[in-house]
């Protein structure tokens, strides 16, 4: 658990730090450069990311901490591709998606970490997802507190690809990427 603990450290707080430290964040990127600045971000995260899917794969579930609902089983086969979606709308022209959410990606993960405590109740996901979802929660606060409300837009184009690319990204996490990422096999209720 030990790689779970610092990868959730190192990948929640460089985007705290980028989400909450403005000032300190502006005066980096003056310091370095953007591109370097983002290159870091970039690698810190993806080492954090790195870190998390070890740990998982190297530690045991632990005990039982809460009784998932009875239909929790289903809530990342609902929300996960709407998660999908939103994360997607976040790198493409602005649309509804963008639009409506202010911040698609933050919504996005909330959806994921949420999807995951409903289906799982064990102290390895609580912890893992349940940090997602906190850090979700606080980003959200923190783009509310700044005011900002995110970009707006009205790009079919935007969100056809952010909707696609779910689906596609959906079926593939379903089918391959879940049990490769995180060694559990997904019962697929759909055949």
């Amino acid at each position: 658990m030990s790689h779970i603990y610092l990868g959730l450290v190192l990948f929640i707080a460089t985007h705290l730090f980028t989400g909450f430290a403005r000032g300190p964040r502006e005066a980096l990127i003056g310091k370095v450069g953007e591109l370097p600045y983002k290159s870091i971000y970039a690698a810190l995260s993806m080492a954090g990311l790195v870190l998390i899917i070890l740990g998982w794969r190297n530690s045991w579930p632990g005990d039982q901490l809460y009784t998932p609902p009875s239909w929790g089983y289903w809530a990342p086969y609902v929300l996960n591709p709407v998660a999908f979606a939103l994360i997607n709308a976040a790198y493409l022209p602005a649309g509804r998606l963008k639009s409506l959410t202010g911040h698609p990606m933050i919504a996005g993960t909330i959806l994921f970490g949420l999807s995951h405590l409903l289906a799982n109740g064990d102290f390895r996901s609580a912890v893992v997802f349940g940090a997602v979802f906190a850090y979700g929660v606080l980003a959200r606060i923190g783009y509310k507190l700044r005011g900002d409300t995110g970009p707006k837009g009205t790009s079919l184009l935007g969100d056809g690809l952010a909707i696609g690319g779910a689906l596609v990204g959906s079926a593939l996490v379903v089918h391959v990427l879940h049990q490769s990422l995180s060694g559990v096999a997904l019962a697929i209720p759909f055949h």
